[in-house]
C-alpha cells in the first residue's frame, strides 16, 4: 500500500531529514487519512517513530495509538513542548500532551477490572447454579423448587454436569464443587 505520491514524497523526506527518523503526522490530511498514513508508515518502516499533531482531543487518540503512533500532541503546543515530544518519540518514549494524557488516564481509570475467572467454564451458567445447590446439599426436588424447574430438567442438568466434569456420582461432584469454592 504505497502512499499517494505527494504525501509519500513529503513523508519520505521527513523520514530522511527529520530528527532521529521521526514522522510527524497530521490526522486531517488532504491526500490520506492520518490513521491510515500511520499504519502504512509503521508497516513500511517500523523503526520510524510517529508523532501525531492534531487539534482533535477525541477518540482519534486511541485509533492513532492502535495504528502505531508513539505520541499525540495537540496543535498549539508551545515550541519547547513540541521539540521535547519529537525528541522523546525518537528515543522510543511514548509522549502525550497534558490534555491527552488526562484523557488516557481517565479511560484506564474507568475501564472495568477483569473479573475473576469463571469456575468450571465448560458448564453453562444454569449448570453452575445447579452445581452450587448440589454442593450445598440440596436434593433434585429442592433444586427444582428453588429454581422453579421440573425435577426432570434438574436431572438433565445433573447428568450434563457429571458428564462435563467427568465425575461418577453426586458425592464426587460435591467434592469438586467445594474445592472450587462453590456451595459454601
Amino acid at each position: 500500500m504505497p502512499l499517494p505520491a505527494p504525501l509519500g514524497e513529503r513523508l519520505g523526506q521527513t523520514h530522511r531529514d527529520g530528527p532521529h527518523g521521526n514522522a510527524p503526522i497530521f490526522l486531517n490530511m488532504p491526500e490520506l487519512n492520518g490513521i491510515e498514513a500511520i499504519r502504512r508508515i509503521r508497516a513500511a518502516a517500523p523503526d520510524i517513530a510517529v508523532l501525531v499533531v492534531t487539534m482533535f482531543d477525541d477518540e482519534s487518540v486511541f485509533a492513532a495509538m492502535r495504528a502505531g503512533a508513539r505520541g499525540y500532541l495537540l496543535k498549539g503546543a508551545e515550541a519547547e513542548e513540541t521539540l521535547r515530544a519529537v525528541r522523546a518519540v525518537a528515543h522510543g518514549e511514548a509522549i502525550f500532551s497534558p490534555a491527552i494524557a488526562d484523557r488516557i488516564m481517565g479511560y484506564f481509570a474507568h475501564t472495568p477490572r477483569a473479573s475473576a475467572p469463571v469456575v468450571f467454564p465448560e458448564l453453562t451458567e444454569r449448570e453452575r447454579e445447579v452445581l452450587t445447590l448440589i454442593a450445598q446439599g440440596l436434593t433434585n426436588r429442592a433444586i427444582a423448587e428453588r429454581l422453579v424447574l421440573s425435577e426432570k430438567t434438574v436431572r438433565n442438568h445433573v447428568s450434563s454436569i457429571f458428564s462435563k466434569l467427568q465425575v461418577a456420582d453426586r458425592a464426587e461432584a460435591i467434592i469438586r464443587a467445594r474445592e472450587a469454592g462453590l456451595g459454601r
